[in-house]
C-alpha cells in the first residue's frame, strides 16, 4: 500500500514541498505585517477604500500562513519560530507622505503578483506528487488573484485621474 507524499520513498520530495511551504508561510506572515501598516498609516478620504480592503485581507492572508503552517506539520514538518523570518518586501514599506495611497496600491499589486508567481510554482511541484497540498494552494492561488485584480481596479481609477 502506497502511503503517497508521507511514505518514506519520497521523503526528498516531500521535504522540498515543505520548504515551498516554509518560504509561503513566512511570505503570507510579511503581507500580513506590512498590510496591518497600510491599512493604518495612510491619511485621507480617498484612502478609506484602499484602507478597509487591506483590513479584510489581512484576515485572509493570515488564514494562508494558517493553512500552510498545519500543511508544514502534516508532512513532518517543523512551522518555523520567528528567529527565523528575513523581511524581503521592501515594496510595502510605509512611505514618507501619508496622503499618498497609490504606492500602497502599486506595492499590494506587486505583493499579490509575487504570491501568484511563487504559488504558481508550487502547484507545478506538487503535481503528481502531492495532490493534497496541490489542492490547498489552488485554493489559496484563487484569493490571490481577486486580490490582485481589486488592486488592479483601484489603479487604473487613479491612473484614469492622472494620479499614478
Amino acid at each position: 500500500m502506497s502511503e503517497g507524499i508521507l511514505g518514506n520513498a519520497t521523503t526528498e520530495q516531500r521535504e522540498g514541498i515543505v520548504a515551498m511551504l516554509t518560504k509561503a508561510y513566512w511570505m503570507e506572515i510579511e503581507t500580513v505585517m506590512s498590510y496591518i501598516a497600510n491599512s493604518i498609516n495612510p491619511d485621507g478620504v480617498r484612502a478609506q477604500e484602499v484602507m478597509a480592503s487591506l483590513e479584510k485581507d489581512i484576515q485572509e492572508e493570515l488564514g494562508h500562513a494558517q493553512l500552510f503552517a498545519r500543511r508544514i506539520k502534516e508532512l513532518y514538518g517543523v512551522v518555523p519560530g520567528s528567529m527565523d523570518f528575513k523581511a524581503e518586501q521592501s515594496y510595502l514599506q510605509p512611505g514618507d507622505d501619508a496622503a499618498d495611497i497609490v504606492p500602497v496600491i502599486k506595492g499590494v499589486i506587486e505583493a499579490e503578483a509575487g504570491a501568484i508567481a511563487y504559488y504558481t510554482e508550487v502547484i507545478k511541484a506538487t503535481d503528481g506528487v502531492d495532490p493534497v497540498t496541490q489542492d490547498m494552494i489552488i485554493t489559496i492561488l484563487a484569493d490571490e488573484q481577486g486580490h490582485l485584480r481589486l488592486f488592479e481596479g483601484y489603479l487604473k481609477e487613479y491612473e484614469a485621474e492622472g494620479r499614478a
